[in-house]
């Protein structure tokens, strides 16, 4: 199989360094093993900008939706209701989980290019006072719009309802600072902004709401606040732990930190998503979201023209290097292309080189 690197919102590259943590194996009740599971834990406190006398973090087995069910699993009870914000495949996905659980909840459904409008989501509240709880995807890998955090934060705190922020593809990557915003569940998972490899999730807790879900759960497996206190002790997971994705991630926290920390990693981030799109729009794609509303993480492109083979295009790009992913969209044909992970400027350079002869006719490395 060719190498090649991966221009997608996670998986993605990871370092030479974070693939060699996962080189050894580890046994989960050997103490070094558990010590690496509570500096994770208190790593991402710091990264979140959360105290640890505030805040908690409980990791889960499994991919960053076991998180997401996990929380809306274990916090939401039969006496509340849930209101979504969906402006994605994402947030249709938490949609999803509050059927298959039974979940009292409502919608609030927008076209994928738009953000909410804070008077809306005042006026449902305003309407609707069995509320108790608001759940949104913060940035939306569908199309790579990014959700006003700040905006939803405050509406949450004035009319009391506890906030669940789906941070996958932005933690790590894009400043959070959960405390201030007065967050209640964040989650997100190893495989995205802070580079590790996929395997398990983590949710951000207050701890005030997570002491408030015991005996709240029907699901061994999802049971969030058993999961806490469990790893609380000693850093022992309940189940079988990735040992050796929880090493590739302790890794690539230390690596995130060594860059800058998430302020660093955002500026390059940042940059590349500007020089992607601006060479991308001189070539004749444009992109799907409005740049006032675009996310450092990923981009949905429009096709250039209606015959426009993206399997050919995709199968060109991949063979000099790097892979782009398919688009989500119903309505329109597009195809996106991350920028996170182990990826530079030279990269974004060296693809944007290699789309030029592509649309050129060129047929060269």
């Amino acid at each position: 199989m060719n190498n090649y690197k991966l221009l997608t919102p996670g998986p993605l590259t990871t370092t030479k360094t974070v693939k060699e943590e996962m080189l050894f194996d580890r046994c989960t009740w050997d103490d070094e093993y558990k010590a690496i599971t509570q500096k994770i834990r208190f790593e991402l406190l710091k990264i979140a900008k959360a105290s640890p006398k505030d805040y908690t973090t409980v990791l889960m087995q499994g991919s960053g939706s076991f998180g997401v069910e996990s929380v809306l699993h274990s916090t939401i009870s039969e006496k509340d209701k849930l209101l979504i914000i969906s402006n994605g495949a994402y947030g249709e996905r938490i949609i999803k989980m509050a059927k298959y659980m039974g979940i009292n909840y409502v919608c609030y459904n927008l076209e994928y290019d738009k953000v909410f409008e804070t008077r809306d989501i005042k006026d449902i509240l305003d309407k609707d006072i069995e509320i108790t709880h608001i759940a949104i995807i913060h940035s939306e890998t569908t199309t790579g719009i990014l959700n006003p955090l700040d905006e939803i934060a405050k509406i949450s705190k004035d009319y009391g309802k506890v906030l669940i922020i789906d941070a996958m593809s932005s933690f790590g990557g894009i400043p959070i600072d959960v405390q201030n915003l007065e967050i209640d569940y964040l989650v997100s998972s190893s495989n995205k902004c802070i580079q590790g490899v996929p395997g398990f999730c983590f949710v951000i807790a207050k701890i005030e709401r997570l002491l408030k879900c015991s005996g709240n759960s029907k699901s061994l497996c999802l049971y969030l606040y058993d999961q806490w206190k469990s790893m609380d002790k000693d850093g022992k997971w309940r189940f079988t732990s990735p040992t050796h994705v929880v090493a590739a991630f302790s890794k690539a926290i230390d690596e995130l930190i060594e860059e800058g920390g998430v302020e660093a990693r955002y500026d390059r981030y940042k940059k590349n998503n500007y020089l992607l799109r601006s060479k991308l729009k001189d070539m004749g794609f444009d992109a799907y979201i409005k740049e006032e509303l675009q996310s450092p993480i990923i981009t949905t492109f429009l096709f250039p023209r209606v015959d426009f083979d993206f399997s050919d295009f995709y199968n060109y790009v991949k063979e000099r290097g790097y892979v782009l992913y398919p688009g989500k969209l119903t309505k329109v044909d597009s195809f996106r292309i991350g920028n996170i992970g182990e990826i530079y400027k030279e990269d974004i350079e060296k693809v944007c080189n290699i789309i030029e002869g592509y649309m050129g006719g060129k047929r060269h490395e």
